[in-house]
């Protein structure tokens, strides 16, 4: 399957961009007013192949959910369970994620791809593919429950780092086939940063001060010991990125390996995926890493407080929508910048040319 995924995988189509770019200049209004928003759309549409690109909509947020054995090393004053515990908010509606996807008229869906406790709620909904903004549903895709401690060994095998990936592969096929006009990364998993940290050193070369933020708050003892943490994991590893599977299966998460298949699943099928935070932007390093024009397919919903962010978004040449010092996760920020991508394609299919409307140009 990722291999079959890869390969469907192309560059933007040059034509289709080049005439989103001569739209632009017939529409009324000075040209490059529109600034950001403007190259977004010839992006989106060198991605559709099409001019003007498909509206992106109905929207589909993804969670992804998983463990770190790396919690272990008190990265993270969280306890464990919470991921767990998490999870039955989001299926409960009752999550920040829910009340901005209800807002945006999105559909959430969680995909436990490998949490260490049981689950406390049963899904209203289980593993249907319909997209209903009202009713969040759960997909259980464990591959094991939780990683192993990165500090101590590969926290998951390539088996296992390749099954996460299908994973999210499989899934933006179903939310594609279901209607979903764009995907949205989410995640959840307490201590998930701490590998982020250690993906994108991996995957950009930074330093590990620059890679590692403070994840849901940490004071200064748990941060220092957080940093070691992760120059600790890639002295241990020297992971390389030439070998994305195998940077996923020493360092990353359950989640971040599905996402990294989520992106590459929705490239493959030319829809565009808005990226969240720190989590999804490694995830999304390891995708262009396997396919440097999965790359086309991203957007950058916002620039997360993490630090490591930031790094991962120069890297990958994407500039955010919005900026709020949001670093909360679930796909919030994606969420909070969907209007905005709508906006941008949406000034392609409805604002009149000079000539349509008799307006003079300069």
């Amino acid at each position: 399957m990722l291999e079959t995924t890869i390969a469907a995988i192309r560059p933007a189509d040059d034509a289709a961009m080049a005439a989103a770019r001569e739209l632009h200049g017939r529409l009324t209004k000075p040209a490059g007013s529109l600034g950001a928003l403007e190259e977004l759309s010839v992006r989106l549409a060198g991605l559709a192949g099409a001019c003007p690109p498909p509206l992106p909509e109905p929207a589909a947020v993804a969670i992804f959910a998983g463990d770190h054995g790396v919690h272990a090393q008190r990265v993270s004053p969280w306890p464990q369970e919470v991921t767990a515990q998490m999870i039955g908010n989001f299926l409960a509606g009752g999550a920040v994620v829910n009340a901005f996807a209800r807002q945006a008229g999105a559909s959430v869906t969680v995909v436990d791809v490998g949490v260490a406790t049981p689950l406390p709620t049963e899904p209203a909904v289980l593993d249907s593919a319909v997209l209903d903004p009202a009713v969040p549903r759960l997909v259980v895709a464990s591959v094991r429950r939780g990683t192993r401690d990165l500090t101590v060994t590969a926290a998951l095998t390539r088996d296992e780092a390749l099954a996460a990936v299908q994973t999210g592969i499989r899934i933006a096929d179903e939310l594609i086939d279901a209607g979903a006009g764009i995907l949205l990364t989410g995640d959840m998993g307490i201590g998930n940063t701490t590998p982020a940290a250690v993906l994108i050193a991996a995957f950009t070369g930074a330093d590990p001060l620059d890679t590692t933020g403070r994840g849901t708050g940490v004071d200064d003892p748990t941060y220092a010991r957080k940093v070691a943490v992760v120059r600790a994991a890639l002295a241990r590893h020297t992971p390389d990125p030439a070998d994305p599977l195998g940077v996923l299966a020493a360092v990353g998460g359950l989640e971040h390996a599905a996402l990294a298949g989520l992106i590459l699943g929705a490239a493959a099928r030319r829809t565009p995926v808005l990226l969240d935070g720190v989590i999804a932007v490694s995830a999304a390093l390891a995708a262009a890493a396997f396919a440097p024009d999965a790359v086309c397919a991203m957007v950058a919903g916002h620039r997360s407080a993490e630090p490591g962010a930031t790094v991962a978004l120069r890297h990958l040449g994407l500039d955010p929508l919005i900026d709020l010092g949001l670093r909360l996760g679930e796909g919030t920020g994606a969420l909070l910048a969907l209007p905005v991508v709508t906006g941008a394609v949406r000034v392609l299919h409805e604002v009149a040319t000079f000539d349509s409307a008799g307006v003079a140009e300069k």
